[in-house]
């Protein structure tokens, strides 16, 4: 299993554009073993210990991420390879607000995935304490530190049955940064 043999399985857009989210969770293919790719916990990609440079190759490898149990692979109509991913495979990168009120808020990742944080986006903490949010089926986008200090920037304080927490709202619902 190499990187051309995956790229040529899933196809590029003839028209260079980012296609539609293939439906992996529909697929399963064979397991054919592990390739040395890693997902860092800063969200860069590497193969073979060197940094993928080129965005849309990124891109594509990451519309066909699956995660079972604990495991990540990536993962065609035809084989499944296990990958490396340190924390999480993405990192939200940017935020802001959709509409004047500022009611609802959009996040957009490393690799360009942008949704509005709300009940299907949902923003929790992990076990280490580090603030993460669901960008589909079960992957998540660790925040990055600059979106949480701006988040801390916007957050009120509230009284919860955990204390006192640091809360904003998105999409009527309320997210927490954590106790303070």
């Amino acid at each position: 299993m190499n990187l051309d043999r995956i790229s040529e399985q899933l196809g590029k857009p003839s028209d260079g554009k980012a296609s539609k989210i293939p439906p992996v969770e529909l697929w399963d293919p064979p397991y054919c073993g592990e390739i040395d790719i890693k997902i860092k916990a800063n969200g860069d990609w590497f193969y073979n210990n060197s940094i993928f440079k080129r965005l849309p190759l990124v891109k594509l490898f990451a519309s066909v991420i699956k995660k079972e149990a604990e495991d990540y692979f990536l993962v065609t109509p035809v084989e499944k390879v296990k990958i490396t991913v340190e924390q999480a495979p993405f990192v939200l990168t940017q935020w802001q607000w959709q509409d004047a009120e500022q009611t609802i808020m959009t996040v957009r990742t490393n690799v360009e995935d942008e949704f509005i944080l709300n009940e299907d986006h949902p923003l929790s903490i992990d076990e280490q304490g580090d603030l993460m949010v669901t960008v589909r089926r079960n992957l998540k986008a660790k925040v990055h530190r600059n979106v949480f200090y701006q988040w801390a920037d916007i957050a009120k304080e509230v009284e919860t049955t955990k204390g006192t927490e640091l809360m904003f709202t998105s999409a009527n619902c309320n997210f927490s940064l954590g106790s303070i």
